[in-house]
């Protein structure tokens, strides 16, 4: 079983800027793709971002782009998520996921970083 884990959350307000980070229990590089996505009170689990880990192409909901940033670390173990310009909308339970399969879905999830932004 992997182990996956986010760390960086807290409670920031708008306009602020926050960096997520991801681990892995084993090494991030061997899966194909890794992604975050964030789920608020009451609403269901949304996709943030993801990077291909070979290529570093990514991905963005239209609602972060420009602000949010996924990189990964190719001499680490370690995919991270920049955010800027936070808005009281992002608050949410961020999550990291490994292992995409071909159905575009993630076997391995991390258990969540809260972040919430104040108005």
């Amino acid at each position: 079983q992997v182990q996956v884990e986010e760390s960086g959350g807290g409670l920031v307000q708008a306009g602020d800027s926050l960096r997520l980070s991801c681990r892995a229990s084993v090494r991030i590089a061997n899966f194909k793709a890794v992604g975050w996505y964030r789920q608020a009170p009451g609403k269901e689990r949304e996709f943030v971002a993801s990077v291909r880990w070979i290529t570093g192409s990514t991905e963005y909901a239209d609602s972060v782009k420009e602000r949010f940033f996924i990189d990964r670390v190719n001499a680490g173990n370690t995919v991270y998520l920049q955010m800027n310009s936070l808005k009281p909308e992002d608050t949410a339970a961020y999550y990291c996921a490994v292992g995409r399969t071909s159905g575009g879905t993630y076997v391995f999830w991390g258990q969540g970083t809260q972040v919430t932004v104040s108005s």
